[in-house]
């Protein structure tokens, strides 16, 4: 059987079965549960999961909302990435073209998580069925990553050397463009700051009082300072999850401050962190308060591997784009008039390569189309995102690869109630269709030439040659941030 009819085999079944995908992606959009939280998609992907013939593993690596689920038998293994949890305060009516709650100050997949676990499933599935159908040797994993957002499954996961016995990992996110990634992101540590002081009448009784927020406000201010002396690469983010109270008149005894340190490097991130941790102890000096500090979570840049980079692209370019409806065009006009992005020319190639720039922006009209229906040229150069994602930790302990497909309007903000919108209609139910074709086409691909696994495995060789550090410290666990 010729490999376009293998790999078929593994695409109709995604079609056979897409209303179960969809189902999943609108379910898990549904619960929008935060980072390290997500119990009830957790129990909604173990049970397709079990429907849907894999063999189940919960608390991997010793996280409650981790899984996986297991096909076929011996080498080489395959593993597939989901991701599922939300972002909070983004709760937002799915499919409209106007700002609208569903509950106030809820939680909103405003990075198309939802979408982004269902299409890996579907990948993983048709995958599955390939194996069945031929009998070939081979093994492919579904791991249900949590806490993308903020916990860093992924990164815990590769503490445990999880990713290491992976032939290689392929992987997609949704965003508003056809094509695969490339390059390197910034690492990132993540730190949870919690200033305990005394509380006092603030009028009658000043003196007495010792001000946790004081000392939040103080330490934010010395960050301020140390961003003249950081280098190019880093990123320091921060936001005060607990302000002490409502009571202006009384001196908050509480206040709490999430870090995050962002640069090229782990030791470098971790390097600025000691920095901010010096910081943290003057503002307890200046106020005579304490603190708590909690690390929740780190995570590495990301290794490029344009082997199988090409055979994603290979593989998007043969499956191609969906066809969208007058109704669904219609639609994607209507929300991109919601936010001012006009112009911008999207994808990776175009923003680093003229040539590229000049075929997308002739084939957007100059950004102005509202679902970038084409694929976007291949990258193949080095580039750098000041941005994170654990998936940088899997790359570090075996060969891995990502591709986007187009779930979001064109030029839509990233973390926005716009993408929240969209991720529960048939535009991202198209995308997240598509995504997982071309995975599963690809990993049929890597099934039937292992001399591509070779290839992208002494590529991973050479880039990493330097070792991975991992950006957790000895001792910690996955937890949530509580105030």
């Amino acid at each position: 059987m010729e490999l376009k009819e293998l790999k078929r085999i593994a695409t109709d079944a995604i079609d056979e079965s897409s209303s179960v995908f969809c189902e999943v992606s609108d379910m898990i959009w549904e619960y929008a549960e935060l980072s390290l939280k997500e119990y009830k998609s957790t129990e909604l992907y173990v049970k397709v999961l079990a429907e849907l013939g894999f063999e189940v593993e919960r608390n991997v690596a010793g996280i409650a909302t981790a899984f996986l689920g297991k096909a076929g038998s011996g080498r080489p293994y395959i593993g597939i990435l989901g991701e599922y949890d939300a972002l909070s305060g983004l709760s937002q009516v799915g499919g409209s073209v106007e700002k609208c709650e569903v509950e106030k100050g809820g939680n909103g997949h405003g990075c198309g998580h939802n979408m982004l676990g269902a299409g890996a499933l579907a990948a993983a599935y048709g995958v599955k069925r390939y194996l069945e159908a031929t009998g070939k040797s081979g093994t492919v994993i579904f791991f249900g990553t949590p806490g993308e957002e903020g916990g860093a499954g992924k990164a815990f996961m590769a503490k445990s050397e999880l990713w290491r016995e992976l032939d290689s990992a392929l992987t997609w996110h949704p965003m508003d463009v056809n094509e695969v990634t490339t390059g390197t992101c910034n690492s990132c540590l993540q730190v949870l700051y919690k200033y305990r002081g005394v509380a006092s009448h603030a009028a009658g009784d000043p003196e007495h009082g010792r001000s946790a927020l004081d000392a939040v406000e103080l330490m934010n201010t010395g960050v301020q300072y140390l961003r003249e002396h950081t280098k190019d690469d880093a990123r320091i983010h921060y936001a005060i999850i607990d302000g002490g109270g409502f009571s202006p008149n009384v001196v908050q005894p509480t206040a709490s401050v999430l870090y995050m340190v962002r640069s090229k490097l782990v030791r470098d991130a971790n390097a600025l962190l000691k920095r901010v941790d010096k910081i943290a102890d003057g503002a307890a000096l200046m106020t005579e308060t304490e603190y708590e500090r909690v690390f929740i979570d780190g995570c590495s840049g990301t290794v490029p591997n344009h082997a199988l980079e090409a055979l994603l692209y290979s593989n998007l370019c043969e499956i191609g784009v969906p066809e969208y409806t007058d109704e669904e065009w219609e639609y994607a006009k209507a929300l991109k008039a919601t936010y001012d992005t006009h112009g911008a020319i999207p994808s990776l190639a175009a923003s680093l390569d003229a040539l590229a720039r000049a075929e997308v922006e002739k084939i957007t009209n100059g950004g102005e189309l509202a679902i970038n229906n084409f694929v976007a040229p291949l990258y193949t150069g080095d580039c750098f995102s000041p941005g994170s994602t654990d998936v940088g930790d899997v790359s570090w302990q075996t060969p891995t690869a990502q591709v986007y497909t187009a779930c979001f309007t064109s030029g839509a903000p990233g973390h926005s109630w716009q993408n929240v919108s969209v991720g529960k209609t048939s535009i991202g139910h198209k995308g997240l269709i598509l995504a997982g074709k071309v995975i599963a086409a690809a990993a049929v691909e890597l099934f039937e030439c292992p001399e591509k696994i070779a290839e992208a495995k002494a590529e991973f060789e050479n880039r990493t040659k330097g070792g991975y550090v991992s950006p957790i410290p000895d001792g910690e666990y996955a937890k949530p941030v509580e105030i």
